[in-house]
């Protein structure tokens, strides 16, 4: 076959390599000085993700917070189902809870009540012993460690198991089946976590005043009758703090409870256990410690 002939196979060049082209690299934007540019916006579009991310829960949690306070006043609402819910949920925090928080309420008495009692009077500051007991253990050290109770031993469990359900895909059959996931699992669970915030506020508030007080009494820094140190604490009290301090216990067991069930309904697919708890567990800290601090701001 000759070279002239149009039947025969044409060759063609090999295609070029841009990548090694700094001219073409520069125009495709794979190397020379766009290369800067490429790795800032790669760190700026990482930081939009994280901030959406973050961004996107929280409003959840606003609508879902708003969600749960409106449909509680509806009577539709509390069907069997959902009153069932409610009621074993806040058996479980409250029973569960009783020993672990009566506990941490005398380790409190202990190390922060006795003390303070101790050096106020050491200091001739006895007069003040009831109103720094009420800002300091009551209004501050009390909710923020009865949320870590809650969130440690219940948050975490509610987290667990919705989270467990949603990667299964049973958050989605109980959708298919004409089922609100909210209306039977966050709205019972939220509102049980909120009355036994309350509850276990309460007695460890209790519990630490009363530890404190014979603590006191056995070192003979104080002589009057347990009634009477009580009442006197009760008289430091503020109107305000009868408002102030039975809502923070209640806020923080509402918030702690509606983020650990809505850290577990928005588990992907591509979650587990191992991405799940640690995300719950900050989460919920995070939200304690806001609370707090909200409470604190101008209080």
């Amino acid at each position: 076959m000759s070279e002239t002939d149009p039947q025969a196979p044409q060759s063609f060049p090999p295609p070029t390599d841009t990548t090694r082209d700094p001219v073409l690299a520069g125009q495709t934007g794979q190397g020379g000085l766009f290369a800067p540019v490429q790795w800032g916006l790669g760190r700026l579009a990482w930081i939009g993700r994280l901030t959406r991310r973050q961004a996107r829960f929280l409003l959840i949690m606003l609508g879902a917070s708003w969600g749960v306070i409106f449909e509680s006043f509806r009577a539709h609402s509390w069907r069997r189902t959902v009153r069932y819910e409610f009621v074993s949920t806040m058996n479980n925090i409250i029973r569960g809870g009783l020993v672990a928080t009566m506990f941490a309420g005398v380790l409190t008495g202990l190390a922060a009540v006795s003390q303070v009692i101790y050096w106020l009077g050491l200091t001739g500051l006895a007069t003040m012993t009831g109103s720094i007991l009420i800002n300091i253990v009551v209004r501050e050290i009390a909710p923020i460690l009865v949320g870590v109770l809650l969130l440690g031993r219940n948050g975490m469990l509610s987290t667990t198991e919705l989270g467990l359900l949603s990667i299964g895909g049973e958050i989605r059959s109980m959708q298919a089946v004409g089922i609100d996931p909210f209306l039977l699992l966050v709205l019972p669970r939220t509102l049980a976590f909120t009355v036994a915030g309350f509850t276990l506020g309460i007695l460890f508030s209790f519990a630490s005043l009363v530890t404190g007080y014979v603590m006191s009494r056995m070192s003979g820094v104080i002589n009057n009758p347990v009634w009477v140190f009580l009442d006197d604490v009760a008289a430091a009290m503020s109107g305000t703090d009868y408002v102030i301090i039975p809502l923070k216990f209640i806020t923080v067991g509402f918030v702690v409870g509606l983020g650990g069930c809505l850290t577990g309904l928005t588990a992907t697919s591509e979650d587990s256990l191992r991405t799940l708890l640690p995300r719950g567990f900050s989460r919920g800290m995070l939200i304690v410690m806001v609370v707090s601090v909200l409470f604190s701001l101008d209080l």
